[in-house]
């Protein structure tokens, strides 16, 4: 008989803190699981502490692969081997609280069979020693039940990037099966790619807010310690799938234009931060951001301009230069020069903002 829940670890060089993860796995009440411990080539003794819960409880499996810095290659292959109704992503420097798993499992019992049920994380932060507050994308008051695009348009009015964490949704294993929904291959910041796809094609999804995950802000972790030459290559990627996602959907019957309004907004105020906001355009080269650039536009800009026809007018004009810059190199100092001011004016409104509230 299948488990109720797979639970999916990826590792890599996570030995400090990976007994803390796996125990949470092994010491919940609730026992009806399996747990796919994918490791990634480790400088540690990541792999012979796997190693040594498969060998004591054989609800563990542990599966290797070369190193690649990122979650993508782990979890595809966990979904293709997972053989529990749902999945829960868990990264081997997180774990999940006390109890959780019943938790989770009786809430899935009074709405069975949803494609997603998106939960809330509890952060705590190493580098100050901090527990932050726990991250809900669903406003709490809300008990009920969205389609894909419903729960697309709530999170936009509570969260200012439409791209929930993998590990605070418990995904139903077929819906992943059935929308060939993966992780691009050595992606870092998957999430920001996979979510907003997933979410959108879930025909049933229902929050639970229950705060299952314990969530680690680390030093070291891949989301903090990737160089910002390889993140700004990462998001040319996430973007430009991303956008030809938005296309796609776009001419779909009854397509709800207020998703454009939302991606726009939140897709493209990031775009803008991370090629130009001014600090980092004083650490990554121009030539760097030009070629990153270059290739998010590779296929030309049409699928940038039919999000950015949802947006105001200030974030159209910004995307005016956005394009310049890819467009002729030699007017590259006038869009960073544009966007110093951009960001600048933003900045005085959200402090004027700040002290009239």
């Amino acid at each position: 008989m299948n488990p109720f829940f797979s639970i999916v670890v990826s590792c890599c060089d996570v030995a400090q803190y990976l007994h803390e993860c796996l125990d949470s796995v092994l010491n919940q009440p609730f026992t009806d699981w399996e747990c796919l411990v994918g490791v990634e080539e480790s400088k540690d003794k990541t792999l012979e502490i796997a190693h040594e819960y498969d060998a004591k409880d054989s609800r563990f499996k542990v599966f290797f692969g070369p190193r690649t810095g990122s979650c993508s290659a782990s979890r595809n292959t966990a979904i293709d081997m997972a053989t529990g109704e749902y999945i829960i992503f868990v990264d081997g420097d997180d774990s999940l609280a006390e109890g959780s798993l019943q938790r989770l499992h009786d809430k899935i019992a009074e709405r069975p069979g949803a494609d997603l049920y998106p939960c809330a994380v509890k952060v705590h932060n190493d580098i100050t020693g901090v527990d932050e507050p726990t991250r809900d994308n669903y406003r709490k008051d809300f008990n009920g039940e969205l389609t894909g695009p419903e729960a697309t348009i709530h999170i936009v009015g509570v969260m200012k990037l439409v791209a929930p964490m993998m590990q605070l949704t418990i995904c139903r294993r077929q819906f992943l099966l059935d929308n060939k929904l993966k992780c691009i291959h050595g992606l870092r910041g998957q999430d920001r790619e996979f979510s907003p796809r997933a979410l959108y094609m879930a025909k049933r999804v229902v929050p639970t807010h229950e705060p299952f995950y314990l969530y680690r802000r680390r030093e070291g972790a891949i989301t903090i310690s990737v160089r910002h030459a390889s993140l700004i290559q990462d998001q040319a990627i996430i973007h430009k799938s991303l956008l030809a996602f938005h296309a796609k959907i776009h001419s779909e019957p009854g397509f709800d234009e207020r998703i454009s309004v939302g991606w726009s907004k939140s897709w493209l105020s990031w775009m803008f931060f991370l090629w130009f906001w001014p600090w980092r355009v004083s650490v990554i080269p121009r030539s760097v951001r030009y070629d990153t650039m270059r290739f998010l536009f590779s296929d030309g800009f049409d699928d940038f301009n039919l999000l950015l026809k949802y947006s105001t007018l200030p974030r159209r004009i910004a995307g005016w230069w956005f394009r310049l810059f890819a467009k002729r190199p030699r007017l590259q100092f006038a869009s960073e020069l544009f966007f110093k001011c951009y960001f600048l004016l933003a900045e005085r409104r959200k402090c004027r903002h700040s002290d009239m509230s």
